[in-house]
C-alpha cells in the first residue's frame, strides 16, 4: 500500500494494483502518468469516476462512461495505440469522456468527445485518443426527451 495525499479526498491508502498508468500523460498533462479512480456512492456499476492524479495531488478530473450519456464509440487503435495498452482483448478495455467546464462564468460541464480516455482495465494501463474530427460513427441513442 502506499500513502498518497489529495486536494479532493485527503490522505488516502492505494494499492499497486489499483494504480492506471497514462505512460504518455493526458493532453495538458503529460508530467502526470499515474493516476488511481475514486468513486463515491455505493453503486455497484457507477459511471462517473474522478481519476485522481498520484503524480499532482491538487489534480483530478471528472470521467463518465460515454454511454450513460447515450454515446457508443467505435474506437480504431493504431498499433502503436495497441502496443501501448498492452492489446486488450475486448472484455478488458473501458472508454470514458472527461468533464470539463465550459467557461468559467458559468456552471455547464461538458464531456470531451474528441479525447476519450482507454483504460485496459486488466493491465491498469491507459491512454487518451485525439481524434481530430468527430467521426460518424458515434451513436447517440438518447436524444428523445420530453419537452
Amino acid at each position: 500500500m502506499m500513502k498518497v495525499d489529495t486536494y479532493l479526498f485527503g490522505s488516502v491508502e492505494v494499492s499497486p494494483e489499483k494504480l492506471i498508468e497514462f505512460p504518455k500523460g493526458l493532453i495538458a498533462f503529460e508530467g502526470n502518468k499515474r493516476f488511481m479512480l475514486v468513486h463515491e456512492g455505493d453503486e455497484a456499476t457507477p459511471s462517473s469516476f474522478t481519476l485522481q492524479s498520484l503524480d499532482d495531488p491538487a489534480l483530478a478530473f471528472q470521467i463518465i462512461d460515454p454511454t450513460s450519456l447515450g454515446f457508443q464509440y467505435e474506437l480504431a487503435l493504431t498499433e502503436e495505440e495497441n502496443a501501448l495498452l498492452q492489446s486488450p482483448a475486448a472484455e478488458d478495455y473501458v472508454v470514458m469522456l472527461v468533464l470539463f467546464k465550459q467557461d468559467e462564468g458559468k456552471p455547464e460541464i461538458s464531456p470531451n468527445l474528441r479525447a476519450p480516455l482507454i483504460i485496459n482495465t486488466k493491465a491498469r494501463v491507459g491512454l487518451q485518443k485525439v481524434m481530430e474530427v468527430l467521426r460518424p460513427n458515434i451513436t447517440l441513442s438518447n436524444l428523445v426527451s420530453s419537452v
